[in-house]
């Protein structure tokens, strides 16, 4: 496929690696106060700079909780390492998908480097009260943010007033998200002190990632608690943008799964598409026809730049406001 321009410059880190809590790349900062404990994470996947951009940005801003606690996360740091932008789909991991890997099965076998990485992460994971995973697109995009199935994380996302597209899916069937690890992905009434979200923040290589992804981070911050907006707007101006108008919720109701990379679709769907009538065939999977599901359908991150089998083109979506 034509590879897409790569415009957001590749952040240096080195002087964040280390972290400070003896799990490399881990960042821990205890206010002495109570309040909730707060994460923020980057690069799951290696190629995406864009929450490496605000996690630096806040460290470099001496970002401190107020109350609570606060830990900021470099994860799929040895895939971060192999990036280049004239083929960045390569250091999106090393041996297999970290966003598929928070189960506690695969990190009791951590036989591959994503697992490893898992294993040494899922500690802080397990003591954070909300978590904010900072991801980017393959194509580009307007900016998502996932808040799996549980009211509690829609709720917050109407708090956070931004961005417009709010998804509300069940995740993958390949393996466990970040977001939904452990009691995160329990129902409001058996973890109501717990969120969790995803912010796709756009095309892996387009500047204004950057700027969903530090945007998200400061509203995250303050809604949480443990900083005050005045306390942000001091340590990081410019890092704001505007609330969004209007938010809709997008509602998945089921994934596509390639068969294997042969999967097409009949157009060049960039995304949030809405195909009017059920039946409408959008792709082909190894000869058999993909069609919309009902009236009204939004198409949600369709790409096949990853495409091989086991793995999500695509998913259909309802669309209502919130």
């Amino acid at each position: 496929m034509t590879p897409l321009p790569f415009d957001l410059p590749c952040p240096d880190i080195s002087m964040w690696r280390q972290g400070n809590t003896g799990t490399e790349g881990v960042w821990h900062f205890d206010s002495g106060q109570p309040g909730r404990h707060v994460l923020i994470s980057a690069l799951i996947h290696g190629n995406e700079l864009c929450g490496a951009w605000a996690l630096k940005g806040l460290l470099e801003a001496g970002v401190r909780p107020a109350v609570g606690q606060l830990t900021l996360m470099f994860a799929n740091l040895r895939a971060f390492e192999r990036f280049d932008e004239a083929n960045h789909d390569a250091s999106r991991f090393v041996d297999e998908d970290m966003n598929r890997q928070w189960m506690d099965d695969r990190i009791a076998e951590p036989r591959t480097l994503e697992r490893q990485r898992v294993a040494a992460l899922a500690p802080w994971v397990q003591q954070a009260d909300w978590v904010l995973d900072l991801h980017s697109m393959h194509e580009p995009g307007a900016p998502l943010l996932l808040t799996g199935v549980q009211p509690r994380n829609l709720q917050l996302a109407r708090q956070l007033a931004n961005p417009v597209h709010i998804v509300v899916d069940a995740g993958h069937k390949d393996g466990v998200r970040m977001r939904d690890y452990g009691r995160f992905g329990l129902p409001d009434d058996e973890a109501p002190g717990t969120r969790s979200l995803l912010i796709e923040c756009g095309f892996h290589g387009d500047p204004a990632s950057r700027d969903v992804a530090r945007d998200l981070s400061i509203r995250f911050l303050e809604v949480s608690g443990v900083l005050s907006a005045s306390a942000l707007q001091a340590a990081l101006p410019g890092w704001r943008q505007a609330d969004a108008q209007q938010q809709w919720a997008l509602e998945v109701t089921g994934p596509v799964v390639a068969r294997s990379e042969k999967f097409r679709f009949t157009e060049p769907f960039k995304g949030l598409e809405c195909i009017a009538q059920a039946g409408t065939v959008i792709g082909d999977n190894d000869g058999e026809p993909v069609t919309t599901p009902y009236d009204d359908c939004v198409l949600v991150m369709p790409s096949v730049r990853q495409a091989r089998a086991g793995v999500t083109v695509v998913r259909f979506a309802r669309r209502r406001p919130l």
